[in-house]
Protein backbone atom coordinates (compact mmCIF):
# COMPACT_ATOMS: atom_id res chain seq x y z
CA UNK A 1 0.00 0.00 0.00
CA UNK A 2 1.38 3.55 -0.48
CA UNK A 3 0.29 6.27 1.06
CA UNK A 4 0.44 9.86 -0.29
CA UNK A 5 0.82 12.72 2.01
CA UNK A 6 1.06 16.43 1.59
CA UNK A 7 3.30 18.64 3.06
CA UNK A 8 2.02 19.00 6.76
CA UNK A 9 0.39 16.22 6.76
CA UNK A 10 -0.17 13.67 9.31
CA UNK A 11 -0.33 9.91 9.54
CA UNK A 12 -1.17 7.31 12.75
CA UNK A 13 0.39 4.79 11.70
CA UNK A 14 0.45 1.61 14.80
CA UNK A 15 0.10 4.27 16.85
CA UNK A 16 2.69 6.66 16.14
CA UNK A 17 2.23 10.15 14.61
CA UNK A 18 4.38 10.57 11.57
CA UNK A 19 4.24 14.71 9.99
CA UNK A 20 6.18 15.66 6.85
CA UNK A 21 7.43 18.50 6.07
CA UNK A 22 6.84 18.09 1.99
CA UNK A 23 5.46 15.75 -0.05
CA UNK A 24 5.87 12.67 0.43
CA UNK A 25 4.77 8.91 -0.63
CA UNK A 26 4.85 6.04 1.24
CA UNK A 27 4.87 2.76 1.13
CA UNK A 28 4.10 0.12 3.73
CA UNK A 29 5.23 -3.48 2.81
CA UNK A 30 3.33 -5.68 5.95
CA UNK A 31 -0.04 -5.25 7.65
CA UNK A 32 -0.05 -1.74 9.61
CA UNK A 33 -2.66 -0.17 11.02
CA UNK A 34 -2.94 3.61 9.81
CA UNK A 35 -4.93 6.53 9.92
CA UNK A 36 -4.50 9.80 7.94
CA UNK A 37 -5.03 13.35 9.24
CA UNK A 38 -8.31 13.99 7.05
CA UNK A 39 -9.99 11.17 8.99
CA UNK A 40 -9.13 12.45 12.76
CA UNK A 41 -12.05 13.57 14.58
CA UNK A 42 -11.33 16.02 17.17
CA UNK A 43 -13.17 15.34 20.82
CA UNK A 44 -15.00 18.96 20.35
CA UNK A 45 -16.48 17.50 17.16
CA UNK A 46 -17.91 14.24 19.16
CA UNK A 47 -21.10 16.06 20.04
CA UNK A 48 -23.96 13.20 18.24
CA UNK A 49 -23.98 9.53 19.32
CA UNK A 50 -22.63 8.14 15.83
CA UNK A 51 -19.94 10.90 15.97
CA UNK A 52 -18.88 9.55 19.76
CA UNK A 53 -18.96 5.75 18.74
CA UNK A 54 -16.69 6.83 15.76
CA UNK A 55 -14.08 9.13 18.16
CA UNK A 56 -13.96 6.04 20.08
CA UNK A 57 -13.33 3.70 17.82
CA UNK A 58 -10.84 6.08 16.48
CA UNK A 59 -8.90 5.88 19.55
CA UNK A 60 -8.74 2.31 19.14
CA UNK A 61 -7.16 2.35 15.57
CA UNK A 62 -4.48 5.29 17.31
CA UNK A 63 -3.57 4.16 20.33
CA UNK A 64 -3.21 -0.10 20.13
CA UNK A 65 -2.38 -0.09 24.02
CA UNK A 66 -6.06 1.39 24.62
CA UNK A 67 -7.72 -0.38 22.03
CA UNK A 68 -9.60 -3.05 23.54
CA UNK A 69 -10.64 -0.45 25.93
CA UNK A 70 -11.84 2.04 23.17
CA UNK A 71 -13.64 -0.85 21.43
CA UNK A 72 -15.58 -1.94 24.42
CA UNK A 73 -16.59 1.58 24.62
CA UNK A 74 -17.60 1.65 20.92
CA UNK A 75 -19.59 -1.51 21.75
CA UNK A 76 -21.14 -0.64 24.42
CA UNK A 77 -22.63 2.68 23.24
CA UNK A 78 -23.63 1.18 20.07
CA UNK A 79 -25.90 -1.28 22.45
CA UNK A 80 -27.42 1.72 23.83
CA UNK A 81 -28.46 3.31 20.93
CA UNK A 82 -29.31 -0.06 19.49
CA UNK A 83 -32.96 0.51 20.72
CA UNK A 84 -33.57 4.64 19.96
CA UNK A 85 -32.63 4.27 16.79
CA UNK A 86 -35.57 5.80 14.33
CA UNK A 87 -34.26 5.27 10.82
CA UNK A 88 -33.93 1.68 9.24
CA UNK A 89 -30.73 2.85 7.73
CA UNK A 90 -28.94 3.68 10.86
CA UNK A 91 -30.92 0.63 12.58
CA UNK A 92 -29.32 -1.88 9.91
CA UNK A 93 -25.53 -0.53 9.86
CA UNK A 94 -25.44 -0.77 13.77
CA UNK A 95 -24.65 -4.42 13.79
CA UNK A 96 -22.55 -4.41 11.11
CA UNK A 97 -20.45 -1.65 12.56
CA UNK A 98 -20.34 -4.01 15.75
CA UNK A 99 -19.36 -7.15 13.74
CA UNK A 100 -16.31 -4.95 12.18
CA UNK A 101 -15.39 -3.45 16.08
CA UNK A 102 -15.71 -7.23 17.14
CA UNK A 103 -12.98 -8.08 14.42
CA UNK A 104 -10.55 -5.40 15.06
CA UNK A 105 -11.77 -3.40 11.59
CA UNK A 106 -11.70 -0.30 13.14
CA UNK A 107 -11.21 1.60 9.68
CA UNK A 108 -13.97 -0.26 7.91
CA UNK A 109 -16.48 0.61 11.26
CA UNK A 110 -15.24 4.51 10.77
CA UNK A 111 -15.82 4.13 7.27
CA UNK A 112 -19.54 3.11 7.87
CA UNK A 113 -20.20 5.31 10.49
CA UNK A 114 -18.63 8.67 8.82
CA UNK A 115 -21.44 7.21 5.94
CA UNK A 116 -24.26 7.81 7.95
CA UNK A 117 -23.35 11.26 9.52
CA UNK A 118 -25.55 12.90 6.98
CA UNK A 119 -28.30 10.47 8.25
CA UNK A 120 -27.91 11.38 11.39
CA UNK A 121 -27.73 15.29 10.80
CA UNK A 122 -31.27 15.45 9.27
CA UNK A 123 -32.64 13.86 12.03
CA UNK A 124 -31.32 16.22 14.16
CA UNK A 125 -32.11 18.98 11.80
CA UNK A 126 -35.87 17.51 11.65
CA UNK A 127 -36.24 17.04 15.72
CA UNK A 128 -34.70 21.56 15.80
CA UNK A 129 -37.66 22.65 13.67
CA UNK A 130 -39.91 20.36 14.91
CA UNK A 131 -42.60 21.89 17.73
CA UNK A 132 -41.93 21.41 21.11
CA UNK A 133 -44.28 19.42 22.61
CA UNK A 134 -45.44 19.29 25.95
CA UNK A 135 -46.79 15.90 27.91
CA UNK A 136 -50.31 15.55 28.46
CA UNK A 137 -51.37 16.25 32.07
CA UNK A 138 -47.43 18.12 32.68
CA UNK A 139 -47.80 21.74 33.92
CA UNK A 140 -46.52 23.88 31.29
Amino acid sequence: MILSLRAGAKAYINGAVIKVDRRVNLQLLNDVTFLLDTHVMQVEEATTPLRQIYFAVQSALMDPAEAMRAAGLAGGMLLRLAPVVETREIAEALPEIARQIEAGRHFDAMKRLRALFPVEDQIIARRARAPLRIAEGAAP
